[in-house]
């Protein structure tokens, strides 16, 4: 589970990620803008190139980058590791 306040540590991380309570419903966004990360991340994965999605948003290539990497890095800080089984 999740540390509450982790996608905060990485947003202080990451200046092109924004999160405000006042737009997308505190969503995570391209700093600046409404894009909501996930939606990104959605073109991404339905098969558009980080150039196609930029294109298509009318942001820096370097924007969809921040949204991969703020992604991989809420992904790493969920994943649990299970400990081995003292004998």
């Amino acid at each position: 589970m999740r540390q509450p306040g982790a996608a905060l540590q990485f947003f202080v991380m990451n200046p092109r990620i924004s999160i405000d309570p006042q737009v997308q419903h505190g969503r995570p966004v391209i700093k600046g803008t409404r894009i909501p990360v996930i939606r990104l991340l959605g073109c991404l994965a339905e098969g558009m190139t980080i150039a196609e999605t930029a294109v298509e948003y009318a942001i820096p290539v370097e924007d969809v980058l921040a949204a991969l990497d703020f992604a991989s890095e809420l992904v790493e800080q969920a994943q649990q590791r299970p400990v081995a089984a003292s004998k």
